[in-house]
């Protein structure tokens, strides 16, 4: 804890009896100033400790509410299904159980049979939540066809046909599944590093198809409120088959597909009923019509083996980080725009960054375009290359020796 800063010592005025009237004229003039100097250094003191007061007073304010925070009991999520002159007839979410219970007199006049509201343990109606299509348009992204195109992904030859097999051929040639007499496949999971263009190829399955892009984080489906988590997965379905032909993409899946263990807490148990609400979707969802579903995971040793049994993911792809070739192909596409110097050889530069992921790979030509701008420069030179991939190599930790593009 800092020591409150001490306070200034006040001067003395000592007067000689035998000073002339100018001489004791300066010496009151000196400890005026003096006194003058004590007193602004007592006014900047004072607004010290007002101001550290304040911020004492906020701090304050802030773990009182986070303490009345923790401890409030949990809320859970519940539909007003009717309201009687006994009280309001609620559903919980996720066990469906239907409870008569009392509101009050403020909530009674606002409450209409199907609002959704937040209730305790005893079921008591604690506050009127917003409306579920204001819970959609936060937690979904809805694309109409994403600008991603196959020529925007590079080193994933094999990935991008897999998943054009699974994703697209469906959507554009049911006909030719129903003629051979097998259903397509009914989800594709993507697993693989960071930054290796998961995401990417299922944007650039959408442009293909013209099919609406939906997207959602896992984490996302992680709610404050308990049942609500479910309530989003199925929101999610219902809105791709309301925007029809439409991909399904759940990012990060593995936030709510993590393998189920023993514990009891309230937010373990809450992402295993989200993870059952998706299973029970997916396993309800057989005729899709024109919808599919993509997932991607950075941790695929992480999820639930139920996630991944044939008839919700059947087709497992590994998106790795891309060789050689794939390496100068993403650099060709992230340089095409650039104004590279004669000189420059981007198969020298594939050769010096094994294990980039194709993020890292974008960042490189990027950095070596800032290095060009620093110098004001308007052509990107291999000196550039060089120092960026230093740069990022230095950033990731790792040690490096002299480089050279040649």
């Amino acid at each position: 804890m800092s020591r409150s800063p001490s306070l200034p010592d006040r001067p003395r005025l000592d007067l000689d009896p035998e000073m002339s009237p100018a001489e004791r004229l300066e010496a009151l003039r000196e400890h005026f100033l003096k006194l003058e100097q004590v007193n602004d250094e007592l006014t900047d003191q004072l607004d010290a400790a007002e101001s550290r007061r304040d911020d004492l007073r906020d701090q304050v304010d802030q773990l009182e509410r986070e303490n009345e925070t923790l401890k409030t009991s949990s809320l859970y999520i519940a539909t007003a299904e009717e309201l009687t002159d006994e009280g309001v007839v609620v559903k919980q979410h996720g066990n469906n159980q239907e409870v008569l219970t009392e509101v009050s007199p403020q909530l009674r006049e606002e409450l209409e049979a199907g609002d959704r509201v937040a209730i305790n343990d005893s079921f008591s109606v604690q506050t009127l939540l917003e409306a579920e299509t204001d819970a959609r348009a936060q937690a979904m992204q809805v694309n109409s066809s994403p600008e991603v195109t196959y020529d925007d992904i590079g080193g994933l030859e094999e990935q991008t046909r897999e998943v054009r097999e699974a994703v697209e051929e469906p959507l554009i040639n049911a006909e030719q599944f129903a003629e051979v007499g097998i259903d397509p496949p009914s989800g594709v999971l993507l697993h693989g590093p960071p930054g290796t263009g998961k995401t990417m190829l299922a944007k650039a399955v959408a442009n293909e198809t013209d099919a609406t892009f939906i997207k959602m984080a896992g984490s996302e489906l992680v709610q404050k409120f308990i049942g609500e988590g479910a309530r989003l997965v199925r929101d999610l379905f219902e809105l791709a088959s309301e925007h029809e032909p439409a991909i399904i993409f759940i990012d990060e899946i593995d936030a709510i597909a993590a393998k189920r263990t023993e514990s009891k807490t309230s937010g373990d148990a809450e992402v295993q009923r989200t993870m059952m609400q998706l299973l029970s979707e997916m396993d309800g969802f057989e005729d899709r019509g024109e919808i599919r579903i993509i997932a991607a995971t950075n941790r695929f040793d992480m999820l639930d083996r139920a996630i991944l049994r044939p008839g919700r993911f059947d087709r497992l792809i590994e998106v790795p980080n891309p060789d050689r070739e794939g390496r100068e192909r993403i650099l060709e596409i992230h340089t095409q725009d650039m104004s590279l110097a004669d000189d420059i050889g981007l198969g020298a530069i594939a050769d010096q960054t094994d294990d980039f992921s194709g993020a890292e790979l974008a960042s490189l030509a990027t950095e070596a375009g800032m290095f060009a701008i620093r110098d004001e420069r308007t052509t990107v030179t291999t000196e550039d290359f060089e120092d960026a991939l230093e740069k990022i190599t230095d950033t990731d930790g790792e040690e490096t020796g002299p480089i050279a593009f040649y």
